[in-house]
């Protein structure tokens, strides 16, 4: 039983009094020792002694002691455990003292005579704020750890010269264009150039231009105020000003018409924007990664993407190559995307067969990482055994020959050209609507167009639900 208490007791917050007064160590201990462990010194000396051989969650510390100086006490605490908060004791007459003793990093202070009540609420809540400060620095190492360069999967050449380009880039002011077919995973890159620089600790914020329409994205990116509009109900911040310090992913930035790259051409340029509907010029620090999966050469050529913003965007270009260009770090991927969906879902151990790794090594991929994450969840899901075979792949990528009897039946005159093509883009668009589960917004970004488009070339080829529903490798949906 005695053991018991004591690891009961070891489990309560360890909390630190120095006070020279018996009477007021008496007290605390009273008020205290139900819900913290409490150790008590009656010397500045005696309380740094503790504090330097054991941990402790918090300190009360007595301002004037005898011959002691509780500010120096208190800086010596903060340059030796910065991490342990500390809380002042005065009496009324020095609350100044307690004041500049929070200037020096004092986490609060009490006034003696104590208020009981307000005496645990400060300790309670002090103790919260720490415990939510470690978590908030448990969570960023997680993240900075998560997107660093290193954590990007692949070994082959193309993939070892962007490794290099990220570490040389990541920590500069520079704005980064990064191109890429869709799924190439241009959003990862662009948190990695984030969290391996000084800005790691500032809001990293993405936004897709292509999901906003033209009426909003003016509003998302620089803010409105209260009554610019018919909804504007109040004054609202905008990814600038979120992104201060930090980093704005701009995706998709050629989804922006002419007359919003003006604007952001501007806030670019000068690094200061005002609200929609103000007057006020508003300056932010923010750096820029924009991606796009269009090629700039020819929307320039056309019109459609303004040159002075092409020249202030792509000051330094990273383009991902597409998986089928970097076919060695196909296994990689596969095995690691495996790994962390059993982790994710706490699943049995599963692998892939030799033939699994032949088979996804020689698909095409036109969706890129994201495509082949979303084959080996659906593998995953499918297997019932230990090892993942090629039955349980879709007969897309298990065979991959859908082009081939289209190709023969045009060559040999039994199916036209244009019959040909609408076939294979019929089979393609049903490949990606059974991927994204027939969001029609992922199957897009998976195809690299517009849903419009996508709604409209549906429409054209008579594609609708039924198809995905009698497709001979999707589940069956109930009706």
């Amino acid at each position: 039983m005695a053991e018991q208490h004591k690891d009961t007791a070891r489990m309560k917050p360890r909390i630190l009094l120095i006070d020279d007064e018996p009477g007021i160590r008496a007290s605390l201990k009273v008020v205290l020792e139900s819900a913290y462990e409490l150790l008590a010194a009656s010397s500045g000396a005696d309380g740094l002694a503790l504090f330097r051989r054991d941990p402790f969650h918090l300190v009360l510390l007595d301002i004037i002691m005898p011959n002691e100086d509780g500010m120096a006490i208190l800086q010596t605490m903060r340059a030796e455990a910065p991490g342990v908060p500390v809380i002042m004791l005065t009496a009324t007459k020095t609350v100044k003292s307690a004041v500049d003793a929070m200037k020096l990093g004092a986490a609060d202070y009490i006034t003696k005579p104590f208020d009981v009540e307000e005496l645990r609420l400060i300790v309670a809540r002090t103790l919260a704020t720490q415990a939510l400060e470690r978590e908030v620095q448990s969570l960023r190492a997680q993240v900075v750890s998560r997107y660093s360069f290193h954590n990007l999967i692949g070994k082959s050449p193309p993939m070892q010269d962007i490794y290099a380009k990220i570490e040389q880039l990541a920590d500069t002011r520079t704005t980064v264009l990064i191109t890429g077919e869709s799924g190439t995973g241009k959003e990862l890159v662009a948190r990695a150039l984030h969290y391996n620089s000084s800005r790691k600790d500032r809001p990293f914020i993405a936004i897709n231009c292509a999901a906003l329409p033209d009426t909003l994205i003016e509003s998302e990116l620089f803010g409105h105020e209260k009554g610019s509009f018919t909804d504007a109900r109040m004054r609202r911040v905008g990814h600038f000003e979120l992104a201060h310090g930090g980093t704005l992913f701009l995706d998709e930035i050629t989804e922006i018409s002419p007359a919003i790259q003006a604007k952001l051409l501007r806030v670019l340029q000068e690094r200061e924007f005002t609200r929609v509907g103000g007057s006020q010029s508003v300056k932010v620090d923010v750096r820029i990664i924009a991606a796009t999966n269009k090629n700039l050469a020819d929307l320039l050529q056309r019109g459609e993407f303004r040159e002075d913003m092409y020249y202030r965007i792509n000051v330094v270009s990273i383009n991902l190559p597409p998986l089928r260009d970097r076919r060695e770090d196909i296994p990689l991927l596969a095995k690691h995307f495996l790994a962390k969906r059993l982790q994710e879902e706490q699943r049995p151990s599963q692998e892939l067969s030799k033939e699994t790794v032949e088979i996804l090594t020689k698909y095409h991929w036109p969706g890129n990482i994201r495509e082949l994450q979303n084959v080996i969840e659906q593998a995953s899901v499918w297997c019932r055994e230990t090892t993942i075979t090629p039955d349980n792949l879709p007969s897309s990528v298990r065979t991959d020959t859908h082009t081939l009897p289209l190709r023969a039946g045009a060559l040999s005159g039994q199916l036209t050209l244009e019959r040909a093509v609408m076939e294979f883009e019929r089979q393609l668009i049903l490949d990606a609507l059974k991927q994204t589960d027939f969001v029609q917004v992922h199957a897009a970004a998976l195809l690299g167009i517009s849903r419009r488009m996508l709604k409209y070339r549906m429409d054209s080829l008579g594609i609708c639900r039924e198809d995905i529903r009698l497709s001979p490798d999707s589940p069956n949906v109930p009706g």
